[in-house]
């Protein structure tokens, strides 16, 4: 069955678009920077036979509208709105940056029955270089300029994609969706708060987080991704810490799916209502 296309608004207006698919527990994936549901349609499809998904447009993004200024506590609003539509309570998958918004969801008290939380792109330590302080700052003054491109080729070039590849993923069709969310790099830096400065997570933050959280990275993921991964999975109470061999930070959903459906199967809870 086709993925059905729904929207639902959130607390302050918002309409937060997403496809919906298959039938069970619901699940909401929570996309990475500058994306859309798009980028996690086949995890979606691998997970429906036997979940409600719910695979949805971060606000600024896609179909779904936008309400300024952002803060983080409207996307967290957002996931609680999609929770509501879910019949109460769901399963949260985030990934990247979607996996800190997932982590704050559940801190606030979000109805969430448990979490897997892809990648956390924390910097803890020295085997990175630090996001400068001023980044997003400088994401916006670009924006605001009327150079979206100019704000993703300068994020870009902060991970470490080389030049010559960044110079070339200019000239590609991709290019152009990447531009058109640009402003959300704002956002995501907004989530990251000062997680990426190279110096230990707070042991305070999500110390009080009840879910059960799976935190997963890939086996082929740089030392400084499993450092982050580690101490977020020391900081929050129970949670569990995997590693998914031979995967990247652009996991593939086949290898992802079954990990994802084991985790969430053993805390299923039946919706109280259909979505």
């Amino acid at each position: 069955m086709e993925p059905v296309l729904k929207t639902v608004t959130s607390k302050d207006g918002t309409t937060i678009a997403y496809e919906q698919s298959g039938t069970g527990p619901a699940i909401i994936l929570v996309g990475a920077l500058l994306s859309t549901h798009s980028d996690l349609a086949k995890l979606a499809a691998l997970l429906a036979p036997n979940y409600t998904v719910i695979n949805y447009d971060r606000r600024g993004r896609g179909q779904s509208t936008d309400t300024l200024p952002y803060a983080v506590q409207r996307e967290v609003e957002d996931i609680e709105a999609l929770i509501e539509e879910a019949g109460g309570s769901a399963h949260v998958y985030g990934i990247s940056s979607g996996a800190v918004l997932a982590l704050e969801a559940a801190a606030h008290g979000a109805a969430i029955q448990s979490l897997a939380l892809y990648e956390p792109p924390f910097i803890v330590d020295a085997s990175r270089a630090p996001m400068p302080d001023d980044y997003r700052d400088r994401v916006e003054h670009l924006v605001a300029a009327g150079k979206p491109g100019d704000a993703v080729r300068m994020f870009m070039r902060h991970v470490g994609v080389p030049r010559a590849l960044v110079a070339l993923m200019a000239l590609m069709p991709m290019f152009k969706r990447l531009k058109a969310v640009a402003h959300t790099l704002a956002y995501d830096a907004a989530v990251m708060g000062d997680t990426q400065s190279g110096r230990p997570l707070p042991r305070t933050r999500w110390s009080e987080v009840t879910t059960p959280t799976l935190v997963i990275a890939g086996g082929k993921s740089p030392a400084w991704l499993h450092a982050g991964a580690e101490e977020l999975a020391d900081i929050v109470p129970g949670a569990e810490s995997r590693v998914l061999a031979g995967q990247t930070h652009m996991v593939k959903a086949k290898v992802l799916a079954p990990m994802l459906a084991d985790w969430f199967g053993q805390r299923a809870v039946r919706p109280r209502s259909t979505v």
